[in-house]
């Protein structure tokens, strides 16, 4: 059942880790700056995330990173493909462990926008029947959202389109 949870948190950072529009180079603005928490605070945020299962959604991001780095750059270097796949093993050994860094500020962020008796009660929710049917359920109620809004998106857009056709013919300028 915690597997499943955090999928909307996942899919925004897998998009965000895995999609980044930025060019090489450019700058992303940024976060605000977190205050100190107390131990026991962020303790409490590190257990709920657990909780949630919430390590699974960056679980991957080092290699995914170091992967989708050495694609882009083979894009263009296709006769270096031998080199940068070793380059990209030594790089994967190098930096294992990093994506850990991704949990620690979450859990800070979480201490930061949360107080330390949320957190637990928060923990305490997730632990509940009906906090772990939330973790199992709520992924299929947002993939099954989801799938209704894109159907929505879809017949709404060409609902639209038969508009725009059906005026600019009353105008005497139909549409190709």
């Amino acid at each position: 059942m915690k597997r499943s949870s955090g999928i909307l948190l996942a899919a925004g950072l897998a998009l965000g880790l895995a999609f980044s529009p930025l060019p090489a180079g450019a700058q992303q603005p940024a976060a605000a700056p977190l205050k100190p928490v107390s131990p026991s605070a962020l303790a409490a945020a590190k257990e709920l995330l657990t909780v949630k299962n919430v390590g699974q959604v960056y679980a991957n991001a080092v290699p995914n990173i170091i992967q989708r780095v050495k694609d882009q750059i083979l894009a263009s270097n296709l006769s270096y493909q031998k080199d940068l796949n070793e380059i990209a093993l030594t790089e994967a050994q190098s930096k294992a462990g990093r994506e850990n860094e991704i949990g620690e500020t979450m859990a800070k962020i979480y201490a930061n926008d949360f107080t330390e008796q949320e957190l637990k009660e928060l923990t305490a929710f997730y632990k509940s029947p009906i906090g772990q049917k939330v973790l199992a359920q709520e992924p299929r109620s947002i993939q099954a959202s989801m799938l209704y809004m894109n159907q929505w998106a879809q017949a709404f857009s060409e609902a639209v389109a038969a508009d725009f056709r059906n005026e600019m013919k009353k105008r005497g300028k139909p549409l190709g």
